[in-house]
């Protein structure tokens, strides 16, 4: 049997931009997906923190150490600039080996969404 399990996540992260009239998507900092193990194109949560709101879209991959996270098309209104909010990928697995499988768990400076 397969499971769905976390296997990655950027705890707290502040959003620095939301553009309406992209096509769609998050863009995150290259190294925040590197460091959380998330790659372009890869589907994920959305949970904000600031007003409860959940919501599913797919990976861009943003400038190295730019600190850069974007919510583009319709998911820019579901976020403020300034909110904070969490990233979670997920991945199918063997119900035994999900049972020993460690997540990626990034928990980035608040103020400036970098690694410390």
């Amino acid at each position: 049997m397969l499971i769905q399990v976390v296997k990655s996540k950027i705890h707290r992260v502040k959003v620095t931009q939301a553009d309406l009239n992209y096509i769609g998507s998050i863009t995150i900092d290259e190294e925040l997906m590197d460091a959380s193990n998330l790659i372009e194109g890869e589907r994920v949560q959305i949970v904000n923190i600031n007003n409860g709101e959940r919501f599913e879209t797919y990976v861009i991959k943003g400038e190295r150490k730019s600190g850069t996270i974007c919510l583009n098309g319709p998911a820019a209104r579901r976020v403020s600039m300034g909110d904070l909010i969490i990233i979670i990928g997920y991945g199918y697995m063997d119900f035994e080996e999900a049972k020993k499988f460690k997540p990626s768990l990034v928990f980035p400076n608040e103020e400036t969404n970098r690694i410390d």
